[in-house]
């Protein structure tokens, strides 16, 4: 038996003064109490409970233990109870980290309605797109696409980024619409830095075949508002997540290149520093997040800011128009 649990069974055999009547009360065996009793005199050298005929009773060194025993397990029960509060009202700070591009466009704008809802909740939102150590920077759930590696990690699917190739009207009349994967190797192409191969795209066909294709263009760059920008400006041709590009695609700015052919999905998962014990805040937050990010998520904006549209100057498409081919 463990030191606290000793001190809980002494506490109720002192103020029932009866070992019996403790075992009852805390649902033990009488011998587990009589030996937990024994086991704290042997820890302590003193004995702290007289026992005779007529029954038991604290002596001296028993009533001073005693008293400081009730105060350590009251302030115990005080600093639960203000966890259990803590968690059930979602009370304290939620710090949650994603990407850039993610957090502006899509997390940013989302988390508005629960924050309302949570008048008692701080929200720490930090977008970066570095890998970011959870338990170092203190963070309770970050937001992340791609497959998961660390196991001593918790996670839950949230649900599929989509990603989709698309040019500007402008660009794709004079230079013409590629008709295969392979056509894009004389096309100028904007280079997304992070994550899906960078300057290899990797294509699916409708029949299963998977296409490799090295591409080149005058910008590569790991920030998606910087490559839409260069896209509606006639600059190339470039791979997007579907949610970056969704608002332009319907404005007709720009337009879906090669449909026969797919990208890889990226899997979006909650990330969080351990699968146990989760805060309720950090699964509250979840079972918020996962309706909204399910089926084709990326086709529903209004309930969001559009960014991607607006947060960037675009370059001047009339020097691509004059450009000499």
């Amino acid at each position: 038996m463990d030191h606290l649990t000793a001190m809980r069974v002494f506490v109720r055999v002192a103020e029932l003064n009866s070992f019996s009547k403790a075992a009852d009360d805390l649902e033990l065996a009488q011998s587990t109490v009589t030996k937990s009793i024994a086991a704290l005199e042997t820890r302590l050298g003193t004995r702290l409970i007289n026992r005779n005929t007529r029954g038991i009773g604290l002596n001296e060194a028993g009533r001073l233990y005693y008293e400081t025993c009730r105060s350590i397990l009251r302030q115990i029960e005080e600093a639960e109870g203000l966890v259990r509060r803590h968690d059930a009202e979602l009370d304290g700070t939620l710090r949650i980290s994603t990407s850039v591009a993610f957090g502006e466009a899509v997390i940013g704008p989302m988390l508005l309605p629960f924050i309302q809802a949570h008048p008692r909740l701080k929200v720490d939102l930090t977008c970066e797109d570095s890998y970011v150590d959870l338990i170092a920077r203190g963070i309770d759930v970050a937001l992340r696409m791609g497959r998961l590696t660390d196991s001593s990690l918790g996670g839950r699917y949230l649900g599929a980024n989509p990603w989709i190739t698309v040019a500007a009207p402008g660009y794709l009349a004079r230079r013409g619409t590629p008709e295969t994967p392979e056509d894009l190797g004389s096309h100028d192409c904007v280079v997304y830095s992070s994550v899906q191969g960078d300057a290899v795209w990797q294509m699916r066909a409708a029949d299963g075949r998977t296409h490799a294709v090295s591409v080149r263009g005058c910008l590569r760059s790991n920030n998606l508002p910087t490559l839409l920008s260069a896209v509606r400006s006639g600059l190339g041709v470039a791979i997007l997540p579907r949610y970056v590009a969704e608002s332009t695609l319907r404005s007709g700015e720009i337009t879906e290149c090669l449909p026969g052919y797919v990208l890889p999905d990226q899997e979006l998962y909650a990330v969080f520093p351990s699968p146990k014990l989760v805060p309720r805040k950090v699964t509250a937050l979840i079972r918020y997040l996962a309706p909204r990010l399910r089926d084709a998520w990326w086709q529903h904006p209004d309930d969001r800011t559009d960014l991607f549209r607006d947060g960037i100057n675009q370059i001047d498409p009339e020097y691509f128009e004059n450009k000499s081919e």
